[in-house]
């Protein structure tokens, strides 16, 4: 699809080089590669090479986003995937909110050596896209510490709304054929995606290897709240250990 606006500055695409272990980073929906900046960059500076794609309709406007479906999202994935393929042995992937569906989705049609999910979403009852409205209220910016700000849409497509409870139906129907070591993050309190989706997640996931943080000190973008540094450090670690 073609974008008529352009990128807002912050959403832009990041891309690291380092060494033959890559992690591919996805935000999420309505938001920006702002939200995952701060653990890419952690990923980079300890070696690894990075790269956060700016999903297709996102950063620019909620008109452009307005005529994407959920395999435009799912493409801007599989375009990183293959840049990461072309550079390194082995690839990681790290997703917040619909950034964790779509690595899930991705996990259950390759072999990632591990995944890592912040308040990843695989079914929220209580989005409904049965609207007469064309756009309904924002939901970025779910952050419980002072002052932290979430580059996301002001107001959300509710055409979007029903790709995404698509993505999540077919994602959340896959979990069996996900293997790989799995660390999941979840807020104990989130505005955007209740917390039982992380539980199901856990016991949908055929890995052998998994594990649940509980985070009391954020809301749904925890990438940029309270347990910013507890997200980054439990990551790391998980990352040498599954190598």
């Amino acid at each position: 699809m073609n974008e008529q606006y352009p990128v807002l500055k912050g959403a832009e695409p990041f891309q690291f080089e380092g060494n033959r272990v890559g992690v591919l980073v996805s935000h999420g929906f309505t938001g920006t590669t702002q939200s995952m900046y701060p653990i890419g960059k952690a990923f980079a500076d300890a070696g690894y090479t990075v790269y956060g794609p700016r999903l297709k309709g996102h950063g620019t406007a909620p008109e452009d986003m307005e005529k994407c479906t959920y395999q435009d999202w799912v493409d801007s994935i599989e375009e990183a995937y293959s840049w990461l393929e072309e550079r390194c042995d082995t690839i990681f992937m790290c997703g917040l909110s619909m950034g964790g569906t779509l690595t899930l989705h991705t996990a259950a049609k390759h072999s990632l050596a591990g995944i890592i999910l912040i308040n990843a979403a695989v079914e929220i009852s209580a989005m409904d896209e049965n609207q007469e409205a064309r756009f309904i209220d924002a939901i970025g910016s779910d952050i419980k510490k002072e002052g932290a700000v979430e580059l996301a849409y002001d107001k959300t497509p509710v055409k979007s709304i029903g790709e995404i409870k698509k993505l999540m139906k077919e994602t959340k129907a896959n979990l069996a054929k996900i293997t790989c070591p799995a660390l999941i993050f979840v807020s104990n309190e989130d505005h955007v995606v209740p917390p039982d989706n992380s539980q199901t997640i856990l016991e949908g996931i055929s890995s052998a290897q998994k594990e649940i943080i509980s985070l009391k000190e954020s809301y749904h973008v925890a990438t940029l709240d309270n347990d910013q540094d507890l997200i980054i450090e439990k990551s790391l670690s998980a990352l040498q250990s599954w190598k």
